[in-house]
C-alpha cells in the first residue's frame, strides 16, 4: 500500500512524537505530512526524523504565521483541508491538539486516526497556559474555540476508524464525538532485558515531564522541600523559571537529556513520581517502570490503567504535597523484599507496552479493517 502519515506539528518532542516515530518504523516508506516543522526545537531527537520525506503545510512555510502558531489556531481547518491524499491507499493521522484527524480523504483511500487526546483547550481540561486569566485573551479564545469545537466534532466523522491511546481517551472520544474507538496503547521505550536487582538504588526520586501548568511539578517540588528528599527533574518548559524559584536545595533541574543519560538515572533512582492532571496515558511513568522503577502518581486520567496501588507503585488521591508524601513514606517503610517485589512488578507490567507489541497491534488492526471493507 501507498501510505501517508499525518502528524499535528513537529515543534516539540514528546509522547505523540514517539508514536509518530514508531509508526514510521512500521511504514518506513511512508510520506509524512504536518502543519509546521522546526528541527531546531526538537533537540537531539531531530536526528530521528531529519531523513524523512516531510511535507509541510502552506501555514508552516510562512515565517510570520509559523511564529504565531498558537494564536492562529483558528486556521487549523484550512491547514488540514488543503492537503491532497488521493494518491494514497492508507492515511494514518496522529492527532492531538491540532486535530489533524480533520483531513479529507476520498474512497478508496482509507483513513485511520490515532487519537492522542481531544484538544484539551476545547473541552475544559487544564492546558499548559492559563489563557483564561487575561480578559482579552479569554474573549478571543472562547470566541475562536466555539467554532473550532464545532469543526472538531464534525470533522471527527471523517476518519474511517479511530484508535485511542488509552481507555481514558476512548471514553473522551465517546463523550465528545459519539464515536467508538479501539484502544492501542502507545509504544514505550524500555530496555529489552533488565536485571532489576543488580541496580544499585540511590536515595533520590525522579520525574520526567514538560514543565507546564497541567503537569503540576510544583507539587513534587513542595513535597521534596518538606521531606528534604532528593528530586531530579528531567524536562523543560515555560514554567521552569517559576519552578526553580520555589525549589529547595534538594531539587535538581536537569533539562532535556539524552536517552542514554536518562536510562542511567532510571537505573539508580528510588522511584518515579508524577503529578500530572488528566493525563491521557502517561508514557514517562511506564518508561520508568521499564527500568523496574515503582511509580507514585496522582490518581487521574489514564494513570490507573498502568499503575495499580500497592502492586507496581502507589496512587495518591489528592493533588497536594501531603497526599504524595503519605505514599512516599509508605514506600520508604517497605521491607526490602516488598520493595523488590514492587520493582519486579513494575518491570513486568511495562512489558505490555513495548514497541514490538505496538507494531503487532497496529498491523493486526489494519489487516482486520482492510479485510472488512
Amino acid at each position: 500500500m501507498k501510505v501517508a502519515i499525518v502528524h499535528d506539528q513537529l515543534r516539540e518532542f514528546g509522547g505523540a512524537e514517539r508514536v509518530l516515530v514508531a509508526l514510521k518504523k512500521i511504514f518506513p516508506t511512508a510520506d509524512v505530512f504536518t502543519s509546521t516543522y522546526d528541527p531546531g526545537t526538537l533537540g537531539t531527537h531531530k536526528n530521528l526524523i531529519n531523513q524523512w520525506n516531510i511535507s509541510v503545510s502552506w501555514f508552516g512555510k510562512i515565517p510570520v504565521l509559523n511564529k504565531l502558531y498558537s494564536p492562529l489556531r483558528f486556521l487549523t481547518p484550512f491547514i488540514w483541508e488543503s492537503f491532497d491524499f488521493s494518491r494514497y491507499d492508507l492515511v494514518i493521522s496522529s492527532s492531538g491538539s491540532w486535530m489533524c484527524k480533520g483531513i479529507k480523504t476520498k474512497h478508496p483511500t482509507m483513513h485511520i486516526s490515532y487519537v492522542h487526546h481531544p484538544p484539551r483547550y476545547l473541552y475544559g481540561y487544564e492546558t499548559a497556559i492559563e489563557w483564561q486569566k487575561y480578559l482579552p485573551i479569554k474573549i478571543y479564545g472562547n470566541f475562536i474555540n466555539h467554532f473550532l469545537r464545532i469543526w472538531d466534532c464534525n470533522s471527527t466523522k471523517r476518519p474511517d476508524y479511530l484508535i485511542a491511546n488509552s481507555q481514558e481517551t476512548q471514553k473522551r472520544i465517546r463523550k465528545f464525538y459519539r464515536r467508538t474507538a479501539t484502544v492501542i496503547y502507545p509504544p514505550v521505550n524500555i530496555p529489552t532485558k533488565i536485571a532489576a536487582l543488580q541496580f544499585k538504588t540511590e536515595n533520590y526520586y525522579i520525574t520526567v515531564s514538560r514543565l507546564a501548568r497541567a503537569k503540576h511539578v510544583d507539587v513534587l517540588i513542595k513535597a521534596a522541600n518538606q521531606m528534604k528528599f532528593r528530586l531530579k527533574i528531567v524536562g523543560s518548559g515555560r514554567d521552569e523559571q517559576y519552578l526553580r524559584s520555589v525549589a529547595g536545595s534538594t531539587v535538581e533541574f536537569l533539562g532535556n537529556i539524552s536517552d542514554q543519560k536518562l536510562a542511567e538515572l532510571y537505573k539508580r533512582a528510588r522511584a518515579f513520581i508524577f503529578s500530572s492532571v488528566d493525563e491521557e496515558f502517561g508514557i514517562a511513568p511506564v518508561e520508568a517502570m521499564g527500568y523496574a522503577l515503582p511509580v507514585i502518581a496522582y490518581r487521574s486520567g489514564g494513570l490507573p490503567e498502568t499503575v495499580t496501588d500497592g502492586i507496581n507503585g502507589y496512587l495518591y488521591t489528592e493533588l497536594s504535597p501531603e497526599s504524595l508524601l503519605e505514599k512516599i513514606k509508605l514506600l520508604e517503610s517497605l521491607p526490602t523484599q516488598n520493595y523488590i517485589t514492587l520493582k519486579n512488578n513494575a518491570r513486568k507490567i511495562s512489558e505490555n507496552f513495548t514497541e514490538k507489541k505496538f507494531k503487532e497491534r497496529v498491523l493486526d488492526f489494519i489487516a482486520h479493517t482492510v479485510s472488512h471493507r
